[in-house]
């Protein structure tokens, strides 16, 4: 046998069947639209309760702040002379998470200037989806909350609490981080009738919305775990120091904006770090800082601040968190990498 004979042969493929292509090479199925409507229907049944208790007042703001920030979306597209973007869902999202912190009797104007302040001013203007660094819908909260603040701390009571109590007493009743220690009911938070914007009411609810995002592995459980747990130490402790003065942190957790905010706005995939540790961190940030402005601030509530005080730290955090690629060596001291 010769010497060719006995040499492997090396067969190249065809390059006609090579294929470039830009990365990702693999990709999950996953599209905008179906992890946007995935998230809305997580949204569902604390919706659905809010309309329970509050009746179609509940359904009203839900519809106007929907509807007006698909329209401001939409008008943007279109004096801009971009696509429609509509139908990714993103405007829908942001218009239910703004109508669900809001008073089941706010009035129509006030959720267009909402929807307003949360596509055109904390989204379009940075760019749009993906760019913005800031909740749009806690945006539009806190840009409310701070313009109109008598409105937007004046609460409609739920249609249980009126046939109970009568109208008079009902309409002066206060939300549950408002009331002394030891005078809240733990089972009608649960359940929602209680005081308070109309998709905060019911920790049941929030509760099952944020087991279907953790299923679908839309949200790092990191964040809403790292928020309630650091919430739930720190008024703890302050609880069993004086349990007169504070409240228990079942309340703290129950009540307020922390469900919501822990699952359905800590966690968006924009403006929340994209790492492991960056999520912890960022969810610490937002407990702690809930926590010192609802014990010592103020706000009687402090969840929406927080979260938009850790999205502008968001940047910073993932820089520091950043893991190191595969194969790193990092150089010697005194020696230029």
């Amino acid at each position: 046998m010769s010497e060719q004979e006995s040499t492997p042969s090396i067969r190249l493929p065809d390059p006609a069947r090579l294929v470039v292509s830009n990365s990702p090479h693999m990709r999950s199925g996953e599209n905008i639209s179906r992890i946007m409507f995935t998230v809305v229907a997580a949204m569902l049944p604390a919706c659905a309760v809010g309309i329970w208790f509050f009746g179609l007042a509940a359904v009203w703001v839900l519809l106007a702040c929907t509807v007006s920030c698909v329209v401001f979306e939409e008008g943007w597209n279109k004096l801009n002379k971009r696509p429609s973007t509509w139908k990714d869902g993103s405007a829908i999202i942001t218009g239910i998470l703004l109508g669900m912190n809001l008073n089941a009797g706010t009035p129509w104007w006030v959720c267009v200037i909402g929807a307003f302040l949360a596509i055109i001013l904390a989204k379009q203007l940075f760019g749009g989806l993906g760019y913005n660094p800031f909740n749009p819908a806690l945006v539009a909260r806190v840009g409310l909350l701070i313009g109109l603040p008598e409105l937007m701390t004046t609460w409609n009571p739920t249609h249980a609490m009126v046939s109970t109590l009568g109208a008079a007493d009902a309409v002066s009743a206060a939300t549950p981080l408002a009331m002394a220690p030891g005078k809240v009911e733990v089972l009608q938070m649960l359940i929602g009738n209680t005081k308070g914007c109309l998709g905060e009411t019911s920790a049941i609810a929030l509760l099952i919305g944020g087991a279907v995002l953790l299923i679908f592995k839309l949200i790092k459980w990191q964040v809403p775990v790292a928020f309630i747990g650091s919430v739930a130490v720190i008024t703890g402790i302050m609880h069993a120091i004086d349990p007169t003065t504070y409240h228990s942190p079942v309340v703290h957790i129950l009540s307020g904006g922390l469900l919501l905010g822990a699952f359905f706005m800590a966690t968006d995939m924009v403006t929340s770090p994209m790492t492991r540790k960056g999520a912890i961190i960022f969810g610490l940030g937002c407990g702690i800082m809930t926590s010192v402005i609802r014990l010592w601030g103020s706000y009687p509530e402090g969840v929406s601040f927080s979260i938009l005080f850790m999205n502008a730290l968001t940047p910073l955090i993932d820089r520091m968190t950043v893991q190191k690629p595969f194969g790193y060596v990092a150089p010697e001291k005194g020696k230029v990498a």
